[in-house]
């Protein structure tokens, strides 16, 4: 079990701290939600979660399987929905190695697709996954 502590600390910002690591992050309200947007937003961080357990797992299984994928990236593009106020679509993009052969391409892809942080969101959230090999 990991314990993370959230301090509101005014105007909208809170600080984040990992217990294990005491790490620290900090966020604000979005602009669009009557805060400043200096920092990133609580949903900003699930797109941030999402894209980069996609990577983590993926990591994971290549280097077990002797396979460098440094480099590699997302971008995840999040958009909200108003009423209730939620994320209604991240959309993924992963840009990997060209390196990486192409039979091996689906099993990092299948692994992707089964993060932790994908499998935990809401089953109504839209996540369209596209896979880019390119670097």
């Amino acid at each position: 079990m990991v314990k993370v502590t959230a301090t509101y600390e005014g105007e909208k910002h809170c600080e984040i701290v990992h217990g294990p690591s005491q790490s620290k992050i900090a966020t604000d309200a979005p602009k669009d939600n009557n805060g400043r947007g200096d920092l990133f937003s609580p949903t900003d961080l699930v797109a941030a979660a999402t894209g980069s357990c996609m990577l983590t797992v993926m990591a994971i299984m290549a280097e077990k399987d002797g396979i460098d994928i440094k480099s590699a990236y997302t971008t995840v593009e999040k958009e909200m929905l108003a009423n209730p106020r939620r994320i209604g679509k991240l959309t993924v993009n992963i840009f990997m190695p060209k390196k990486v052969e192409e039979s091996y391409r689906k099993k990092l892809e299948n692994t992707a697709h089964t993060c932790p942080v994908r499998q935990s969101l809401n089953p109504e959230m839209e996540i369209p996954v596209q896979f880019h090999y390119t670097l």
